[in-house]
C-alpha cells in the first residue's frame, strides 16, 4: 500500500533543520480560529505549522515564496479542503485503523531513513507532537481511501476508447516535463477583471523574461494554481496528453520558453516547457515458468510444509512430470488447474520472491524449494524471451491517459461540489 505524504509533512522531515532556533522559539501558537467548516474550526496553531513546514522547504530559496498573507490563504485553503475530505470519509464509514497507521509511521520513518526513537525526537524538536503526527498521517490516508472509493466505479476505459485515442494522437512518441503559472478569475467575471488578470499574467511572464525569478520561483509566488507551491510542476506528459487546445503552442517553444499569456476556463496561464525527451522501442524479459506451492496453514506448520516441498522437489527431480503433481499437490488455486503453469511473465510479475529465483535459474532448471510468507515453492523454467512491449505500452498509456483525465475531472467536480454544500467562513484577515 502507498502511503501519500503531504507536501507539508515532506518538508517537516526532510527540512525541517533549516528552521532557525530563533524563530522556533519566538513563534507561540495562538488558538484563535482562522477558519469554521461546517461544525469543525481550523485553528491559528495548525495553519501556523503548516505555513512554518512551507518556510522550512523554501528556507533556502530567498524570495521564492508569496507574502506571508498569500501563503497562508493558500495554505488555508489546502487545510479546509482536507478537512471536508476527511469528514466526508468518516462519514462514509471509512476507518484507517491504529496498526495501519502506526505501519504507515514506520514506511515514514523507513524513507527518511530514520529508527521510530529518532523521528519522535525530529518532530519533538519541530514542536509537532507525535499523537498530531499521527492524526494527521490518518487524515491523509483517509483522503486517499475516500478518492479511490470515489473513482472505483466512475472511471472506466473501454477498448474503443483506447483506440479512438490510438487513431487521432501520437500515444509513446516524445515527452514533454511542463510547468503552469495561473492568475485565477472568478466566474462570470467582468471586463475590467479580465485585462487586470492578463496584465498581471504578462508581468509575471517580464519577471521571468528579465531573469529576475525562475519559472519554478513565479509559480512559487504568484500562482493561483493547486500546484503553485510545487513550483507549478506538471511532470512529464506526453503530447498525447495535453489538452488539444494547448498541445500545438506546447510543440511550438523550445525547453525552456515560457507562452505568452493564454485564456483558459479558470483564468490566464503561462505555460513553461522545461525538457524534452525522445520514446524509444521498448523490449523486457520475459520468462515462462511452472509453479507448485505448499501453503503453511494452522495445520502444517513452517516445517511440515518445508518437509512436503521438499518431498514433491525430489520426486520431480527423480521424473515425475511437474505438471501433474502440481495439479494434485498444489496450494496455488490461480495455477493448480493448468499444472502450475505461469504463462509469459516479466520478472516480478508474480512478487520478488517468485522473480528472484527464476531470474536465476536456466531454463529448463528446477529450482530447491524456497520459502515466502505464505508457505513453500518450487520453479522450473521453461523458457525466456525478449519481447517487443512497445505496443502494449501504447494501449496502457492510452488506457492510463484516459483514466487519469477523467478521473482528475470526476474528482475535481466532487471537490467543487464538496466546498459549494459546505458551511465555509473564513477569519484570517481578523485573526
Amino acid at each position: 500500500m502507498k502511503h501519500r505524504i503531504s507536501l507539508a509533512l515532506a518538508a517537516l522531515l526532510a527540512l525541517s533543520a533549516a528552521l532557525s532556533p530563533a524563530l522556533a522559539q519566538d513563534t507561540q501558537p495562538v488558538d484563535s480560529i482562522v477558519a469554521v467548516v461546517d461544525e469543525d474550526v481550523i485553528l491559528r496553531s495548525e495553519l501556523d505549522m503548516a505555513v512554518a513546514n512551507i518556510v522550512a522547504q523554501y528556507a533556502d530559496q530567498a524570495g521564492t515564496l508569496p507574502p506571508r498573507d498569500v501563503l497562508e490563504r493558500q495554505v488555508l485553503d489546502r487545510l479546509v479542503l482536507m478537512r471536508l475530505q476527511a469528514a466526508r470519509a468518516r462519514d462514509s464509514g471509512i476507518r484507517v485503523s491504529d496498526s495501519e497507521v502506526t505501519q504507515a509511521v514506520q514506511t515514514v520513518a523507513a524513507r527518511n531513513r530514520m529508527t521510530m526513537d529518532q523521528l519522535r525526537e525530529r518532530l519533538q524538536a519541530d514542536g509537532l507532537g507525535y499523537d498530531q503526527f499521527r492524526a494527521t498521517l490518518r487524515e491523509e490516508m483517509l483522503i486517499e481511501r475516500l478518492r479511490q472509493r470515489y473513482l472505483q466505479s466512475r472511471v472506466q476505459v473501454s477498448e474503443a476508447e483506447v483506440d479512438q485515442l490510438l487513431e487521432t494522437r501520437e500515444i509513446g512518441g516524445p515527452e514533454v516535463h511542463l510547468g503552469i503559472i495561473l492568475v485565477a478569475l472568478p466566474d462570470g467575471a467582468s471586463p475590467e477583471q479580465v485585462a487586470t488578470a492578463q496584465q498581471k499574467a504578462a508581468g509575471i511572464k517580464a519577471v521571468i523574461d528579465s531573469g529576475e525569478l525562475d519559472f519554478r520561483s513565479a509559480a512559487i509566488r504568484y500562482s493561483d494554481a493547486p500546484n503553485a507551491l510545487d513550483g507549478g510542476d506538471l511532470g512529464w506528459r506526453g503530447y498525447d496528453a495535453i489538452p488539444p487546445a494547448f498541445a500545438g503552442l506546447v510543440r511550438s517553444l523550445q525547453p525552456g520558453e515560457v507562452s505568452e499569456p493564454i485564456r483558459a476556463p479558470g483564468g490566464f496561464q503561462l505555460i513553461h516547457v522545461a525538457e524534452v525527451r525522445e520514446a524509444g522501442r521498448q523490449v523486457v524479459t520475459e520468462y515462462n515458468a511452472q509453479h507448485l506451492l505448499v501453503r503453511v496453514t494452522a495445520t502444517r506448520p513452517f516445517e511440515a510444509a518445508r518437509q512436503k516441498a521438499q518431498e514433491l522437489h525430489d520426486r520431480i527431480a527423480a521424473g515425475e512430470d511437474f505438471a501433474t503433481l502440481a495439479r494434485e499437490h498444489s496450494d496455488d488455486t490461480i495455477t493448480r488447474a493448468d499444472g502450475g503453469d505461469l504463462g509469459w511473465f516479466v520478472i516480478n510479475a508474480w512478487g520478488s520472491a517468485v522473480g528472484n529465483v527464476v531470474n536465476n535459474l536456466a531454463d529448463g532448471q528446477l529450482s530447491q524449494p524456497f520459502s515466502s510468507e505464505v508457505g513453500w515453492h518450487i520453479i522450473k523454467r521453461l523458457g525466456s524471451r525478449e519481447q517487443d512491449v512497445t505496443e502494449a505500452n501504447r494501449r496502457n498509456q492510452a488506457r492510463e491517459i484516459i483514466s487519469r483525465r477523467k478521473a482528475e475531472e470526476e474528482y475535481e467536480r466532487f471537490l467543487r461540489q464538496l466546498r459549494s454544500e459546505a458551511y465555509v467562513e473564513s477569519r484570517l484577515a481578523a485573526a
